[in-house]
């Protein structure tokens, strides 16, 4: 069979290529495609025209429309913030409290703030502030450098061992070399008492380890072990902990020792989103109860 001949049945030519019987026809290109195509190079050629498009040594063309979807975005950008201007500028002004206790508010504060926490703390402290290994919970009543909303937009604003030449600095020592394995697990076991984790029970044991506690490690978590928010002491007392309180843990925990870290988001976050963060974050805490 040859190119030329043609179908019997639909009168068009074939191309010559034949399967078990079946005969593959040449048909044209239906009417409608060529006009689409043509369609959409004659919209092609317009919108080069009008529109910014191809790129050049030193630009691009600007088209005679002059549209810049840049410029567009700013002026949107620019206009929201006109628009949010006023209500910012009442966070800023009041306390976490008043905003609070003022219901318009506290109503933008409940649409903003998961955004906020999203974007900049849930990676870290979980989606709803519960924490994890390595990560302290914020709902909950231990705070290493204290709770209070002023004390939390400060560690907003200046993070923990960060590169703000304000930022908060801890350090839990590394005692390899300063104690023994035994004396480690001694003291660990003495520091898992203090909070009711259950322990060896052995008095004499838990007497060295008082020893131990006392000659290392009340220069930062005090007598009583519980903690000083001045240096962002942990309270040893109270059952909560950063990276664990079981025995492999906390032996590591002393052994190693702990360095934290938290940014400082006082250049990416101003004033207004560090207290709708510090008011959401009061929010979570009275939910997480």
């Amino acid at each position: 069979m040859t190119v030329r001949d043609r179908d019997p049945l639909t009168g068009h030519h074939t191309t010559g290529h034949e399967w078990n019987g079946i005969t593959e026809l040449n048909t044209r290109v239906p009417l409608a495609i060529w006009w689409f195509i043509l369609v959409t190079h004659v919209y092609a050629l317009i919108v080069w025209v009008l529109l910014p498009a191809w790129p050049g040594v030193t630009g691009y063309t600007k088209g005679i429309l002059g549209i810049d979807q840049r410029s567009q975005v700013e002026e949107r950008v620019a206009e929201m913030r006109e628009a949010r201007a006023p209500w910012r500028a009442r966070m800023v002004a009041l306390t976490v409290d008043q905003i609070r206790a003022d219901p318009a508010l506290s109503a933008i504060v409940a649409e903003t703030g998961p955004a906020l926490f999203g974007d900049n703390c849930a990676a870290c402290h979980g989606a709803r502030g519960q924490g994890g290994p390595g990560y302290p919970s914020l709902v909950d009543d231990a705070w290493l450098w204290g709770g209070d909303p002023e004390t939390i937009q400060e560690t907003l604003r200046v993070g923990i061992n960060a590169d703000h030449p304000d930022t908060r600095f801890a350090q839990m020592l590394a005692f390899d070399g300063v104690l023994s394995r035994d004396e480690i697990r001694t003291v660990a076991n003495y520091v898992q008492s203090l909070s009711g984790m259950e322990s060896d029970s052995d008095p004499d044991r838990l007497s060295e380890g008082r020893t131990l506690f006392e000659d290392n490690c009340t220069s930062c978590h005090g007598e009583n072990a519980t903690g000083s928010t001045d240096m962002g002491a942990p309270n040893l007392t109270d059952g909560f902990w950063i990276y664990g309180g079981d025995d492999k843990t906390l032996f590591a925990t002393i052994l190693h020792g702990r360095q934290g870290w938290m940014p400082a988001w006082e250049d990416r976050l101003d004033d207004a989103d560090r207290k709708v963060l510090t008011v959401y974050l009061q929010d979570l805490k009275e939910e997480a109860r």
